[in-house]
């Protein structure tokens, strides 16, 4: 069967720098399928690189077995569907109008959330914050897309609204054969509407299951790994900033002991332990350039 979605050896991150290492994941058509993870993992980098807001470093990204490299204003017009957790509506504008701007059927909206239906006429900024995430989610459903991409959805919503919400991924995969990619920190809500799961820890996918076996093991899941929070994405890149640098450090310090070797004269005093050192006065002097900034 043709993969619907499929990441290769996806390296993401911000400036050059990856957060994500060696992605591999798939979604079939028709199914849903969550990325788990504790914060600061790198879902989000993910899911932004997929939907093509960020450029992969390294790696590709797939739709139906075609490499892609559009960005994301053209996928979204095409196949691809986008809900994320900042709940992307027009405030000023009413709720039918943020439903036709979506360019997908208003009433097929409202089939899916019949709730919208008495608030047609109030602006998007004056909806509750479900009603808002239920506008969104409906705007992106109608235009019935291949593939639906949802960061956090949920965040902040009542366990009901959550329910609703899946729900509604969870009906359109299964009468309409949408494909559903979902970053979701409600890991058991998650596992009840989904068929597969991956987990992601420190920017690597660490276990692919089924979402019945996931669900069976989530004690243990989240005692490893979803129990507070991994690294920020800014110390992750200044972890691996500090990795490269020593490693060329090392290189300079081969060539120096040749050069001593060679010349006789001693090319440099520095040592293995003044590195630490080194990178503690470059943070003070970051800190101290961002004082001055603001």
């Amino acid at each position: 069967m043709t993969r619907l979605l499929e990441t290769r050896r996806l390296k993401a991150g911000y400036l050059g720098r990856a957060v994500v290492d060696k992605v591999w994941l798939s979604v079939q058509p028709g199914e849903v399928v969550c990325l788990l993870g504790p914060n600061g993992s790198g879902k989000t980098t993910t899911l932004m690189t997929i939907a093509g807001e960020l450029d992969p470093v390294d790696g590709i990204v797939m739709f139906r077995n075609v490499p892609t490299f559009t960005p994301m204003y053209q996928r979204v017009r095409s196949e691809v569907g986008l809900v994320t957790e900042d709940r992307l509506i027009f405030t000023k504008m009413s709720t039918y109008d943020n439903l036709r701007v979506g360019g997908g059927d208003p009433e097929r909206a409202l089939e899916l959330f019949p709730e919208l239906r008495t608030r047609l006429n109030v602006r998007g900024g004056m909806l509750s914050g479900g009603e808002q995430q239920m506008l969104a989610l409906a705007r992106a459903l109608s235009r019935e897309p291949s593939l639906l991409l949802a960061d956090e959805m949920s965040l902040g919503l009542a366990p009901m609204i959550v329910d609703r919400l899946l729900g509604a991924v969870r009906d359109a995969a299964d009468k309409r054969g949408t494909g559903a990619l979902i970053v979701e920190q409600h890991a058991r809500k998650a596992l009840k509407y989904s068929d597969r799961m991956y987990l992601m820890s420190r920017g690597k996918i660490v276990l692919e299951l089924p979402a019945d076996e996931a669900f069976a093991r989530i004690d243990e899941i989240e005692e490893s790994y979803l129990s507070g929070s991994a690294e920020s994405e800014d110390d992750h890149i200044e972890r691996l900033r500090r990795k490269n640098k020593r490693k060329a450090w090392r290189r300079q310090r081969v060539r120096e002991r040749e050069l001593t070797r060679l010349s006789g004269k001693i090319a440099s005093t520095r040592r293995p332990e003044d590195d630490d050192a080194y990178f503690d006065a470059e943070q003070q002097r970051r800190e101290w350039s961002q004082q001055a900034r603001r």
